[in-house]
């Protein structure tokens, strides 16, 4: 869990994978466990700008036609894939045909949806759906066959997730958490006749279970216990019946250890864990011995998947440096091999299985910076891919999009190499005029990754530089990394933002009085620290969904994300003096640059009345501020009108303030 994450972490996304049988594992084995590092830059002097005089302008009303695709899920004979997507404006659920063709909106709703899961026998699909972004997540049935709508769960007050079906069809478990609780218990629901089980009770409040996992008999369930501050966690077996649970990976010290599935033969479990040297490698923990066997000792961040359908097959996905790749190992010759994907981000998709029931095709989603997130279909005998949706539509080219720079730096006080990524405007003159961003993302212990972001594009064709710094604290570098700014959030993490800054300005391009600031939820926090902490470096800011004041934070927002907060800043009475020296709130008297505040009226982590103080404190002063409040929206704003305000409203402010020495385009701006 990542309270305070609004961009995507590799741990959220990697939660289902690859595998087949011997016959395509022989195929392409090579023996190094991780990819090439990609290339990298140290020397700003090195960044330089592509020359293009054919780029189109990218207009926010064609960029937001590119609709993102979501979860998704396969049809149990192989012949449709059910999906997530905004494509008519909300967050539904679609099918399409999976050889590729038109998608058919199979829901029809105002409210978001998430999590598919296709039953086993093909009569309903599961899904999760809240209202206006509350978090309140109930549980959805609807037929595949004629669309029917039934509310399984219908708990206003209790919130429901990630379903999974069991292997006969006629139970769902899924985690369950009452909107006054910290902890989130585990559940299995008859769907016939609405029985509850409860498989877990009486969690203490600074742990939660999630991602419960079936036998392929149907008799255990295996699942996650983590702790509230994201550092600590254990894998469980309990019986389908109810049945104590028994914690399989008891440990000293602070130690992540995650499962993602269970083999065909109900013996071993699929794991992911720092136990091993400090970075998440995948392994194979057996139930009966309790024993790990290693299957990655990498130095990156490993996420392991799923078996094959055979148990010949163990996977993982490796993160090197925001690039993802995926692997498949064979367990009886040891040996891996990297499926033949592009370069960029690639995820196996899929709820319960990326694979068809044959095991001979595996579905998986691929983006890049210039190319939406996708689905694709890999075909094992023909080794080669299809693409299943088409997302970049509305005449956006590829070539219009800019691919960043990965360029690495030392933190200030030397004791961290810091990974960016820099976005650099086509036709930009080494002038030292030119504006920039410094776009700051959420978590804190998440990454931001080589993936396609609508806002990034947008404010690099308008003429911006944009970096974006995967500051300490931030996951995909190791545990120390990931702890570096426990107890110091808005200090060291902020001068690894504010370097990014100084950085971008010894490559030439930039003027040191023409740079912004813009980050979401932590990533708001941390904007709002810097105008506080650094106020004469930036031209303006522009946080969303932010938090400002610790306490107010911890007073009002949901109760494990104040578990969350405690854990890693610190008890509002024990630690005032920390806690107040680290409120941006506090030192509002010292902002100089222009603010733009944007929140969710319905946001449970990170309240509109955390921006709402800072309109207030500076509104009294004569300061310059604006603050847009989106009613329908929760923490993160998930309808396509409101994407595209929000962006076009961050753009011209600043524009305003920051203006560009010209369009990254073929127009002045």
């Amino acid at each position: 869990m990542r309270i305070y994450a609004t961009m995507v972490t590799m741990r959220q996304i990697l939660r289902a994978i690859i595998l087949f049988t011997a016959t395509c594992a022989a195929a392409q084995i090579r023996p190094a466990s991780t990819p090439p590092t990609p290339a990298v830059v140290t020397d700003p002097t090195q960044i330089k700008s592509q020359e293009k005089f054919d780029v189109q302008p990218l207009t926010v009303d064609k960029l937001f036609m590119t609709r993102p695709i979501g979860d998704s899920t396969w049809s149990p004979d192989g012949q449709q894939i059910a999906f997530i997507s905004n494509l008519s404006g909300q967050r539904n659920l679609w099918i399409v045909p999976a050889e590729g063709g038109w998608p058919v909106q199979l829901t029809v709703s105002n409210q978001r949806q998430s999590n598919p899961a296709w039953s086993p026998q093909g009569r309903w699909i599961a899904y999760t759906s809240d209202i206006d972004g509350n978090e309140q997540w109930d549980i959805f049935l609807v037929s595949p066959r004629n669309g029917q709508v039934v509310n399984l769960t219908n708990t206003p007050e209790i919130s429901e997730e990630n379903p999974s079906w069991s292997p006969d069809g006629e139970e769902l478990a899924y985690s369950a958490k009452p909107k006054h609780a910290a902890s989130s218990e585990l559940e299995i629901l008859e769907v016939s006749t609405r029985r509850v089980i409860h498989l877990t009770s009486n969690t203490p409040k600074e742990w939660s279970n999630n991602s419960p996992l079936w036998s392929r008999d149907g008799k255990h369930l295996v699942f996650t216990r983590l702790r509230a501050d994201s550092k600590d966690s254990d894998i469980f077996i309990v019986g389908s019946d109810g049945a104590t649970a028994v914690n399989l990976t008891p440990h000293q010290r602070e130690h992540m250890f995650s499962a993602t599935d269970i083999s065909p033969d109900g013996k071993t479990v699929l794991i992911t864990s720092n136990a091993n040297n400090g970075y998440l490698n995948a392994g194979l923990l057996d139930i009966a011995s309790r024993k790990i066997t290693w299957l990655t000792k990498d130095k990156w961040e490993v996420t392991a998947g799923r078996f094959s359908p055979d148990g010949k097959l163990a996977t993982w996905m490796a993160n090197i440096d925001g690039n993802v790749e995926v692997f498949a190992y064979e367990l009886a010759t040891r040996k891996s091999a990297a499926l033949p994907f592009q370069k960029g981000l690639n995820t196996i998709a899929g709820a319960d299985t990326p694979f068809t029931a044959n095991g001979r095709r595996l579905l998986y989603n691929h983006e890049g910076a210039n190319a939406p997130s996708d689905l694709w279909v890999y075909d094992f005998r023909k080794q080669e891919s299809h693409q299943i949706t088409h997302s970049l539509v509305a005449g956006i080219r590829s070539e219009d999009m800019v691919e960043p720079f990965l360029v690495h730096y030392p933190s200030k006080d030397g004791k961290w190499q810091i990974s960016a990524f820099l976005y650099v405007p086509f036709n930009a003159e080494r002038n030292g005029k030119n504006a920039a961003v410094v776009l700051i993302h959420g978590g804190p212990n998440a990454q931001y990754m080589n993936f396609f972001n609508r806002s990034v594009q947008y404010l690099v064709n308008q003429g911006f530089f944009v970096i974006v710094p995967n500051y300490r604290g931030s996951s995909g570098y190791g545990k120390e990394f990931e702890d570096a700014n426990r107890f110091d959030m808005g200090g060291g993490d902020l001068e690894d933002v504010v370097t990014a800054a100084d950085w971008m300005i010894q490559t030439g391009y930039v003027d040191k009085k023409k740079i912004a600031l813009f980050g979401g939820s932590y990533g708001g926090y941390l904007t709002m620290t810097a105008v506080t902490k650094n106020p004469d470096r930036w031209a303006a800011a522009a946080p969303w969904i932010p938090f400002v004041n610790w306490f107010t934070e911890l007073e009002n927002t949901d109760p494990a994300i104040r578990e969350f907060a405690i854990a890693n800043m610190g008890d509002p009475v024990k630690d005032q003096e920390r806690l107040r020296e680290h409120s941006p709130i506090y030192f509002v008297d010292r902002i100089q640059a222009p603010l733009l505040l944007l929140a969710g009226g319905n946001d449970a982590r990170c309240p509109p009345t955390e921006a709402e103080q800072v309109v207030s404190a500076i509104k009294k002063r004569g300061g310059v501020v604006e603050l847009k409040i989106y009613e329908n929206e929760g923490h993160g704003f998930t309808r396509v009108e409101n994407q595209m305000d929000f962006i076009s409203r961050v753009a011209e402010f600043f524009k305003k303030y920051a203006p560009p020495e010209k369009c990254g385009c073929n127009l002045d701006p």
